[in-house]
């Protein structure tokens, strides 16, 4: 073990992490704005209390990020895959099924009959096998990653999702007439909030279907539905902007503003609809149509710059993991999306400007199977990059023969991956100070983008980028 891992256990040691449960954070969502909208009716439901954040102060170190990406797609395999039968595969005799056909390619051991199209793409992706989790239980690892910090720590409940942070950072470069939200989640009815920022920056939950989003339209019309427009403006519209009620009132504003922009207008549905034909080629499962509506998305150029996709497929694999209908399915349901999405941004020429993440909330036990024919949670797993300038065909770190741990780290930092050296990565990608600090935090502590508690300091991995 390294100097700099042996210093990490200390700390850990001392403060813990308080693995408590965690619980959901309320948030409002743009969809139920729209069957609100779309019925006629105000929007009084929207009654929850949010922290006001009063107008930006940020300080930070000036580090120098990397600044390649435009855009990000981050997947959350929701239930923590088995690292050893995927992306850090391991061949035990009489345990891997034969049906995985290990065979080594572009210098990778990979499960050629469990992941075969992204097989052929390893030259196009890096994968990261030196990453361990904090915690073993779902919930709370799975807002961990989504968060980049401990969900039970003192900013845990205030702490917004990284989507919102690229959001609010990159609110001032979306451009006249672009309509959809910066921060889509697909897929994600359960994913973390935006936290003690402004509802604006909130995640807009859509679950993808071949029709596209509804509410959209009224029933009673156009002309109807801007006659109730201009007259709910009319009665209260001077007190949801600089609301002497603060920051809930000029919420509902904000969300007034963004859903009646996305009324009526076909980009929506060209955007969050498609064919029977390109589901199909996604391989028609609800995985797939998110990923292909992230496609669309950014292709429409609508100012969405993050999505994240939650792929809730059944990755917990406690029994019969090896079952036709467990490991085997959902390998291949996830091996027709995500190649179909890596090819389809890169005909789009989007793939260059675009970081795709994909994680779980942790890994899974090692060696033959459980008694049950399943694997475990484990704190040792991957993280998979692709495109933004990410060098493909990039292995960082090494797993033991078991793979149950690290044998070599791969990276500057000489210790093992944690959710907020990815949180930094992320940002770094898209060209922010991972060392943001903003101080209109309503605990008044200081809010940084990415926790650090001296001697424990995250980073971006940079060799992701070859250097």
């Amino acid at each position: 073990m390294t100097k700099e891992q042996q210093k990490f256990d200390k700390f850990f040691e001392k403060y813990g992490w308080g693995h408590k449960s965690f619980f959901n954070r309320p948030h409002w969502t743009r969809r139920r704005f729209f069957q609100v909208l779309g019925a006629g009716v105000t929007a009084s439901y929207l009654t929850q209390r949010y922290a006001k954040a009063q107008t930006s102060v940020t300080t930070n170190s000036g580090m120098v990020t990397k600044n390649t990406a435009q855009n990000v797609i981050f997947i959350l395999l929701a239930g923590a895959p088995s690292h050893t039968d995927t992306f850090d595969l391991k061949v035990l005799p009489g345990t891997t099924p034969a049906s995985f056909n290990p065979e080594t390619a572009n210098g990778v051991l990979w499960p050629t009959g469990l992941l075969p199209n992204l097989g052929n793409m390893l030259g196009d992706f890096a994968i990261v096998r030196s990453m361990q989790a904090h915690a073993l239980v779902h919930s709370l690892a799975q807002t961990w990653t989504q968060i980049g910090r401990n969900p039970a720590a003192a900013l845990g409940n205030i702490a917004p999702n990284i989507g919102s942070v690229v959001a609010i950072e990159k609110d001032s470069q979306r451009k006249p007439g672009q309509v959809f939200p910066t921060f889509l989640a697909l897929n994600s009815d359960g994913a973390a909030g935006q936290g003690y920022f402004p509802a604006i920056y909130a995640p807009f939950k859509v679950d993808p279907t071949s029709a596209g989003i509804s509410y959209t339209t009224n029933p009673e019309g156009q002309t109807n539905f801007n006659n109730r427009w201009n007259l709910v403006h009319s009665l209260d519209g001077v007190l949801r902007t600089d609301s002497p009620y603060g920051q809930p009132m000029d919420d509902y504003e904000d969300f007034y503003q963004s859903a009646q922009q996305m009324m009526y207008n076909p980009v929506v549905n060209t955007a969050f609809g498609f064919s029977s034909a390109d589901s199909i080629r996604y391989g028609s499962s609800s995985t797939g149509n998110a990923m292909l509506v992230a496609v669309q998305a950014l292709k429409a150029n609508q100012g969405s710059r993050f999505i994240q996709i939650t792929s809730n497929d059944g990755w917990d694999m406690h029994q019969n993991i090896y079952t036709a209908a467990n490991l085997p399915a959902k390998g291949k349901l996830l091996d027709t999306a995500l190649s179909a999405m890596l090819g389809d941004l890169t005909a789009n020429g989007l793939l260059a400007s675009t970081l795709v993440v994909m994680v779980g909330e942790f890994g899974r036990t090692v060696g033959p199977l459980t008694a049950a024919a399943g694997r475990d949670h484990l704190a040792q797993q991957f993280v998979f990059f692709a495109g933004g300038g990410v060098k493909g065909g990039t292995i960082i770190g090494q797993t033991n023969a078991t793979g149950g741990d690290t044998s070599v780290y791969g990276w500057s930092q000489n210790r093992y991956v944690y959710p907020e050296d990815v949180e930094a990565t992320i940002y770094s990608a898209v060209g922010i100070d991972w060392t943001t600090v903003r101080h209109d935090d309503p605990l008044g502590r200081g809010f940084q983008y990415v926790p650090t508690t001296d001697p424990v300091q995250y980073y971006p991995i940079n060799e992701l980028w070859g250097s």
